[in-house]
């Protein structure tokens, strides 16, 4: 018989939650995200292209042993966590970044807001010029007296209206 996971685990999962947060875009939005990592026990990570925010903090129903002291009552989203995706036999982390300082995420956002602005700067240079349309002067159209009853057919004792009209070229 297999020994239970849970005799051999440090609780890495009841160490620590992360919550996601938007992915930055902007110089102001990156800078917010600094601030987090200036606080203690706080890490930012990217993972699968979302950005999470990590709080590196204890359950305080966490028994020396590791188990969980609540376990019977435990809230939903104890319950649902499973061994198959568990902390403990996960290996290293897939963080495609992790930042655990104020600092490695500035250098982070400069080199990701450069990029954004080379891409920008290359995507208006294949862009083709806009067209400009020009207004020549005023076309007039004679219209023929009309009987007013609007069926169009010229046919009636009316007077004939100039209707004169901007004519567009390009």
């Amino acid at each position: 018989m297999a020994d239970c996971l849970c005799d051999q685990c440090s609780a890495l999962c009841c160490r620590y939650f992360a919550l996601p947060i938007d992915n930055p875009e902007s110089r102001r939005q990156y800078d917010d995200i600094r601030w987090y990592l200036c606080h203690e026990n706080v890490v930012v990570f990217i993972e699968e292209k979302q950005w999470y925010i990590g709080f590196m903090s204890r359950c305080k129903h966490l028994q020396s042993d590791n188990r969980c002291g609540i376990y019977e009552t435990r809230p939903k989203i104890c319950r649902e966590y499973s061994t198959d995706n568990c902390d403990f036999h996960g290996g290293e982390y897939n963080f495609e970044q992790l930042f655990t300082s104020a600092e490695q995420l500035q250098l982070y956002a400069d080199e990701q807001l450069a990029l954004q602005r080379k891409s920008r700067r290359k995507k208006s240079a294949r862009r083709p010029p806009r067209r400009l349309i020009a207004l020549k002067p005023t076309l007039t159209l004679s219209v023929p007296p009309s009987n007013g009853n609007g069926n169009g057919n010229g046919n009636g004792n009316g007077n004939g209206h100039r209707i004169s009209l901007p004519q567009l070229t390009r």
